[in-house]
């Protein structure tokens, strides 16, 4: 048995390996990009054997294979997603987005290559990003860990240039019926011009369409045309800040959330971001218009706690639940610390003559004066803990939670101690100062 007939058989063993990994890819993938508002099909393969074998024999006379390792190092798409976008101006925000979920095991390859083609065209051919990734274990529960090992390739295109591979792949790459004349060559060439005038067209409708959606008095009757508006107002409102690492995020929890507290129009939207300019921070931007809703009335976290509860992400699926109902309790009392907490500094920010205020960020509280750098970190700290426990998908335990309310209580006394007028503070303790752990 040559090479080549052992890798296929060995393969085929493990064919529903690579099946199971690019199917729970492009569902964590599909579910995110919905959530975020993106418009796209997304599908998933294992490499057909029969197709696969007959690619590397004939990659076999460019390539010398003196392994079964050497032909599965070669061939990186055995398991494959298909990303097929509405509007192929979103391939960066898809890649935000991956970037964010998966592993990445090779620098992204974009298409068209500066390789030689294969006949003479007058049109550029194939326009895509294609991914290599891996899932992470955070993805995975114990029993589907082995997954981590399988690399998947994620083809990201329009559904027009996707179709349009597809048709060229199998007939010029994949004669089965000899080769192409020259009028088929030039019909294919033909159809891509039509494709990427078509994929012209798709970017208009779509700048047409964030036009129509931003117009006054109107409310967004769905997550993907608020997702499509809130990016349209950041590239205008963020102009020449670094927005290119941040992912638009769950624009699907904060549409339920405008929904519900009656901000879902155009001109409520616009005022969240005019303040995320001031307090930029590279997280997704779903996520600072959230903090910047609750941060106004502080009963909004109630609302926003019912919108979370019937979210259901797909990463359930696969992930070990947690049973969110143990925590509420701790939940609760650090939520409430929290709330007290943002009211004493949205009063230092009045006083000190801020129109607004978002989250209370090591910049604004190094403005007050006595505020050590010591109370400085551990307030950091914890509001990297509460975005965790807002926007997270997984809940800390109970004790966990606890602990960083004890840290924040201790933190809110402290601040009290500074921010309170002397002649109003009671007689000074002679108890040794509070000292604050940090982690």
């Amino acid at each position: 048995m040559d090479i080549i007939s052992q890798f296929i058989s060995r393969y085929r063993k493990e064919y529903d390996f690579y099946e199971q990994a690019c199917r729970i890819t492009s569902q964590v993938l599909d579910s995110n990009l919905q959530s975020a508002g993106i418009r796209a099909i997304v599908t998933s393969r294992a490499k057909n054997p029969q197709r696969l074998e007959t690619k590397v024999r004939q990659r076999v006379q460019s390539h010398t294979y003196t392994s079964v390792e050497d032909i599965y190092d070669d061939i990186v798409d055995l398991a494959g997603v298909r990303v097929a976008l509405y509007f192929p101006a979103e391939r960066s925000e898809v890649g935000r987005i991956i970037r964010a979920l998966f592993v990445p095991v090779a620098e992204p390859k974009e298409f068209p290559t500066a390789s030689k083609p294969t006949y003479k065209k007058r049109f550029s051919g194939y326009w895509a990003t294609h991914y290599r990734v891996r899932l992470p274990e955070t993805l995975l529960n114990e029993s589907q860990k082995r997954y981590t090992e399988a690399r998947i390739e994620i083809q990201v295109a329009s559904v027009l240039m996707h179709a349009w591979s597809e048709v060229e792949h199998d007939l010029v790459y994949k004669p089965l019926q000899g080769n192409l004349s020259e009028d088929e060559y030039a019909i294919l060439d033909e159809l891509n011009g039509l494709v990427l005038a078509g994929e012209i067209a798709l970017e208009r409708l779509q700048r047409a369409g964030d036009s129509r959606l931003s117009s006054h008095d109107r409310e967004y009757t769905n997550h993907y045309d608020l997702a499509s508006s809130l990016l349209d107002m950041s590239r205008a409102k963020l102009a020449g800040l670094d927005i290119h690492d941040s992912a638009i995020g769950r624009v699907d929890l904060l549409f339920q959330l405008l929904r519900n507290l009656g901000l879902n129009k155009p001109e409520d939207l616009a005022r969240y971001i005019d303040a995320l300019h001031a307090d930029f921070e590279k997280r997704p931007l779903a996520e600072q218009v959230i903090d910047q809703v609750l941060s106004e009335d502080v009963s909004r976290y109630a609302a926003y706690e019912r919108v979370r509860a019937f979210d259901v992400p797909i990463i359930a699926n696969f992930a070990v639940d947690v049973p969110r109902a143990s925590q509420s309790d701790a939940i609760g009392q650090f939520m409430s610390l929290w709330i007290d907490y943002e009211k004493m500094l949205r009063a230092v920010a009045a006083k000190k003559g801020y129109r607004s205020f978002g989250m209370p960020s090591g910049r604004f509280l190094s403005t007050i004066d006595d505020f050590q750098p010591i109370l400085i970190e551990t307030a950091e700290r914890l509001r990297h803990f509460r975005n965790q426990l807002v926007h997270g998908i997984e809940v800390p335990d109970a004790d966990y939670i606890r602990a960083q309310a004890e840290d924040l209580k201790r933190l809110i006394e402290s601040m009290h101690g500074i921010l309170v007028p002397q002649k109003k503070r009671k007689r000074p303790s002679k108890k040794a100062p509070i000292s604050l752990k940090s982690q």
